[in-house]
């Protein structure tokens, strides 16, 4: 399988328990040595690029743990148990429910609100002000473009929960759905954002917004 890629990338900060870490593979051994010779430059030795003895034996040991059946039976059931109480809300989300990561549709769950007044935001803006969650739009913000000025909607806005590893109890999951419920009761009376500020390129980690008003 992997002959058919040029290719990959993994982050160590997902799966494999990590704070921090990951790699590159390449199946060019000329572009893998150009990428060796750039990691010594910019990171540090092959061995640890970069990274803390520390940082590299909690990679190993994660990735020791990950393909533990339970866990993995734990983690999927949390997701889907997310999945199952949002739509018992009315509230849109992809299907079926992810490994790690619980997407909403805000674009279908905030229809009054128009993709270029960013509802992902909006939501993403709503579950911190709310409940202290931390979540991430996956949408126009992010994946928007301008032609000639004119900025176009991505084709979806999404707003995405990714489940942090080992962290979670049943009653934070439930502390979850219950920000949601409180949302959802208040999601007619939502207003979209403008932006004010953004860098040339990802803007998605530095802009800045500014709340419309409510004509309604």
């Amino acid at each position: 399988m992997f002959s058919y890629a040029n290719g990959m990338t993994m982050s160590a900060k997902k799966d494999a328990f990590a704070n921090i870490g990951g790699w590159l593979a390449l199946n060019d051994g000329d572009l893998a040595e150009r990428e060796r010779t750039r990691l010594i430059q910019i990171e540090g030795f092959l061995t640890y690029g970069g990274l803390a003895g520390r940082d590299l034996q909690a990679i190993a040991q994660g990735l020791t743990e990950i393909v533990d059946e339970h866990y993995l039976e734990y983690r999927l059931c949390t997701c889907e148990y997310i999945v199952e109480q949002l739509m018992a809300l009315g509230i849109p989300v992809v299907q079926p429910a992810g490994g790690h990561t619980v997407f909403v549709d805000v674009r279908a769950w905030l229809p009054h609100i128009p993709p270029l007044q960013y509802p992902g935001q909006v939501i993403v803006a709503g579950l911190y002000e709310l409940g202290g969650i931390c979540a991430c739009e996956i949408g126009t913000v992010m994946f928007g473009r301008k032609t000639d000025g004119t900025e176009e909607a991505a084709s979806r806005d999404l707003v995405r929960l990714a489940m942090p590893c080992c962290v979670y109890t049943q009653s934070h999951v439930d502390y979850i759905v219950e920000v949601f419920a409180e949302l959802e009761a208040d999601r007619n009376s939502m207003s979209g954002f403008a932006i004010v500020e953004e860098p040339p390129s990802l803007r998605h980690f530095t802009v800045k917004f500014a709340p419309l008003l409510n004509k309604g």
